[in-house]
């Protein structure tokens, strides 16, 4: 058994003693500044090994030592009292029961997704709530993703339903509510959606952008801009409110409560999204960003809630094609995707744009930066250029290596 510190910087998890991580990092500062998470590492009583992040544990803080050596510590008593598969509340609450415990925890209720995670745990409780949930085994659950399967729905969505279950269960088992048998039996179900395969390329070029720029509405305009010049989400956009812009620092600060993986952002603002916020008039009832003016008979001074109709009809209007599951459709997201591979084109420094964008890990970056026909010219090209400049040299060391040999 052990703590494991996770670095910052590439999130590689090692002895939680090192003071430096292989990429560089200076671990002894990213502690004292409380960006080190901690996690323990121990064995199952079967063999395998379970690796658990210390904010798991209800009430205790992921960044602190202390609280590492008292979830290690709670660990320890349970594995020498041979605790960890035997937790008896489990034998008898139902998984309906575990999901409203589950739900009316302080901290899932500030999840950015509570909503969607509600609807998914309601859609399986449907199936599963009045079973007992040791009694539910992997064969009943891969029954389950065939059903929902037969009945038309996509991998995505039934591997987000699974997911939303798997959460719950895990929390639970942190909390001593279920035991090791029922946490391995939700582990061993596998995802439906092949890893990236749903991936999106769909990148919008600058002349596409600026076409759609010509048949949006006026706030919706706004909205495109910000979403192309920072490579937000669409929800942090929405929610933005003038407190955390700053036109005279350039800057635009959401806070961990404002973003998906709740950590903090600073996002810079360039010379056409400067622009773009300048040219919107503060309105004094409202401090949001972006609101209604009164367009297609709507409320003037309210919120902007959803742009995917404006959106839709001004893709139409420049004929692009719109829609997640349309050939080369356009989706508000894929804004994310566009700013992650210009600015990586422009020879941005990928730690950097991670930074901007908020990915936690490479994965999630690489996922989010396409690789095109373009991209692949170019390296051709550096190739070739590279064999052309350095002809003799490579004929004279080849020649060397041949006279060694």
């Amino acid at each position: 058994m052990a703590i494991l510190g996770e670095c910052p910087a590439c999130h590689m998890k090692q002895k939680a003693k090192n003071k430096l991580c292989k990429c560089g990092q200076d671990l002894d500062k990213a502690k004292k500044a409380k960006k080190v998470r901690y996690w323990i590492n121990f064995r199952m009583p079967d063999g395998s090994q379970c690796r658990q992040a210390v904010g798991s544990f209800e009430g205790l803080d992921p960044y602190s030592i202390e609280d590492a050596r008292d979830a290690e510590s709670k660990r320890k008593v349970q594995k020498r009292e041979n605790r960890i598969f035997d937790i008896e509340a489990e034998t008898k609450m139902t998984f309906n029961e575990l999901t409203k415990w589950y739900l009316d925890l302080e901290k899932v209720k500030t999840l950015a997704y509570y909503p969607t995670l509600k609807i998914c745990l309601d859609r399986v409780n449907e199936e599963f709530g009045t079973r007992i949930v040791s009694d539910i085994k992997p064969a009943d659950l891969e029954n389950y993703q065939a059903r929902r399967k037969r009945q038309g729905k996509a991998d995505q969505t039934i591997d987000q339903e699974i997911g939303a279950a798997k959460a719950m269960i895990n929390k639970a088992f942190d909390n001593d509510l279920v035991g090791g048998e029922t946490l391995k039996a939700f582990k061993r179900v596998r995802k439906m959606l092949k890893r990236n395969s749903n991936a999106r390329k769909k990148i919008l070029s600058p002349s596409q952008f600026n076409q759609l720029m010509e048949y949006l509405p006026l706030h919706t305009k706004w909205i495109l801009a910000t979403g192309f010049y920072t490579g937000m989400r669409s929800r942090e956009i929405l929610s933005l409110t003038w407190d955390k812009v700053s036109l005279k620092d350039r800057t635009i600060q959401l806070e961990a409560k404002d973003t998906k993986d709740r950590e903090a952002r600073l996002i810079p603002i360039c010379d056409g999204l400067n622009e773009v916020l300048k040219g919107i008039p503060r309105a004094i009832h409202d401090d949001h960003v972006f609101l209604y003016r009164g367009n297609a008979g709507k409320k003037p001074g309210r919120p902007v809630k959803n742009i995917r109709k404006s959106l839709s009809n001004a893709c139409e209007k420049a004929k692009i094609p719109y829609g997640r599951f349309t050939k080369d459709g356009f989706i508000f997201h894929d804004l994310r995707h566009s700013f992650n591979t210009y600015m990586r084109k422009a020879g941005v420094q990928e730690s950097v744009i991670m930074e901007i964008t908020g990915h936690s890990s490479r994965e999630m970056f690489d996922r989010y930066n396409t690789i095109d026909a373009e991209d692949r010219r170019e390296a051709v090209n550096r190739f070739e250029s590279f064999l052309k400049a350095g002809i003799q040299n490579v004929d004279q060391n080849v020649d060397q290596v041949g006279n060694l040999s």
